[in-house]
């Protein structure tokens, strides 16, 4: 009996410290894998910003460039005809910020959501205004009447939706690098 336990304390000494070596071993290359598996993450996430990072300036840019062209003061610049009837020019109005609109839909995909969210909303704001003009238009008004009214509007609205979502989309581009 007392042989058999010299044996398995013999092999006791032997297994212990061959386990802690092999456990140790097993520790070491783990930590060293999970390093490298860092630095292809790593690099792959710098990968994809060297692809993504141009477009995404460029949706910035775009979506920027629509909250601009729908500004109220930008689109009767751009529309400014006096002598047309009120009812046309909203029309015209109207057609211009949804063409915008949809001419840049697809910028959406490099924009957070919560930021495309107030893009879209600048858009349904703006278009509001528009309509409460139009609203207090009566059937002889003319352009110059629709125009005056929305620059009343504007007036009384302080900050308008659409410099809203470009201070966002400006923090949020910002935020890139």
């Amino acid at each position: 009996m007392e042989n058999i336990s010299q044996i398995l304390f013999q092999i006791a000494l032997i297994v212990v410290p061959s386990g802690a070596v092999l456990m140790t071993a097993i520790y070491f290359l783990r930590r060293e894998s999970e390093k490298e598996i860092r630095s292809v993450q790593l690099e792959l996430k710098k990968e994809r910003q060297k692809f993504f990072l141009p477009n995404r300036v460029d949706a910035y840019q775009r979506a920027i460039l629509l909250m601009e062209r729908i500004h109220p003061n930008s689109l009767i610049m751009r529309h400014n005809n006096p002598g047309l009837p009120a009812a046309g020019l909203q029309v015209k109005l109207l057609e211009s910020i949804r063409e915008e609109y949809e001419h840049n839909l697809a910028q959406q995909m490099y924009i957070s959501n919560p930021t495309w969210d107030l893009v879209k909303k600048s858009k349904d704001e703006t278009m509001k205004i528009i309509n409460l003009a139009g609203q207090a238009m009566g059937a002889a008004s003319n352009g110059m009447d629709l125009m005056t009214k929305i620059f009343e509007i504007v007036g009384e609205v302080g900050v308008l939706p659409t410099e809203i979502a470009v201070d966002a989309l400006k923090k949020e581009l910002q935020g890139l690098f």
